[in-house]
């Protein structure tokens, strides 16, 4: 399950608007993040902490984010 969800990352790492790609305000980028969640959190816990920080990519936030 977690290279399933890493490779639907992936896809939308390659896929996904440049314009929606490079508006993330986070180091690393959302979508970064989310590959680093789900490895470290596994499947669960790392999409919702994935999410949690896609709804937090917004002004006034931003900067370094590790999970």
């Amino acid at each position: 399950m977690k290279r399933f969800l890493i490779g639907l990352v992936h896809f939308y790492q390659a896929h996904a608007p440049i314009s929606l790609r490079q508006a993330c305000r986070f180091t690393p980028s959302c979508s970064e993040y989310m590959i680093l969640s789900i490895e470290k959190y596994g499947c669960t816990k790392g999409v919702w902490k994935g999410l949690r920080r896609i709804c937090r990519c917004k002004y006034p936030n931003g900067g370094i984010d590790f999970p």
